[in-house]
């Protein structure tokens, strides 16, 4: 399977402002498909740049997927004129990530004010969950 050519974002107004707003996100070609207060849908395509020596993507690459698209997600959960930022990430491998398409999820656990917690799963064609991350965001205000 070749994926050679670059995913087309669902939402690509959201791709291009989080890869604007965060150019690492950019690097990992993560695209938007959709968005609201409560879930955030994306994708990556596998590509031999994102793996281990096993053709697998990478665990860092995973956990890397899943602080960027959650984080979008707290983004919609800050009061005017605040910022965020990772306190805690916790994410557990479930299954090896060959090549493929994977969707990232994104849903809302808590939305307080001074943390905001999510769970992100990334996905894989088969509709099974490859990494499950759970990452508190700080609320920082000036």
């Amino acid at each position: 399977m070749s994926h050679d050519e670059p995913l087309v974002a669902g939402d690509p107004e959201t791709t291009e402002w989080m890869r604007t707003a965060t150019p690492f996100t950019n690097l990992c070609e993560i695209v938007i498909d959709r968005y609201s207060k409560d879930e955030v849908l994306g994708r990556v395509a596998w590509q031999e740049k994102f793996c281990t020596v096993n053709g697998n993507l990478h665990g860092g690459f995973l956990m890397t997927l899943a602080d960027a698209v959650g984080a979008w997600l707290a983004v919609q959960h800050l009061p005017e004129g605040a910022g965020t930022s990772t306190i805690s990430s916790s994410t557990n491998f479930l299954r090896p990530a060959p090549e493929g398409v994977y969707e990232i999820r994104s849903s809302l656990v808590m939305a307080g004010r001074r943390t905001i917690t999510v769970v992100t799963d990334v996905v894989n064609p088969a509709g099974k969950v490859v990494s499950r991350t759970t990452q508190t965001q700080a609320v920082l205000t000036s």
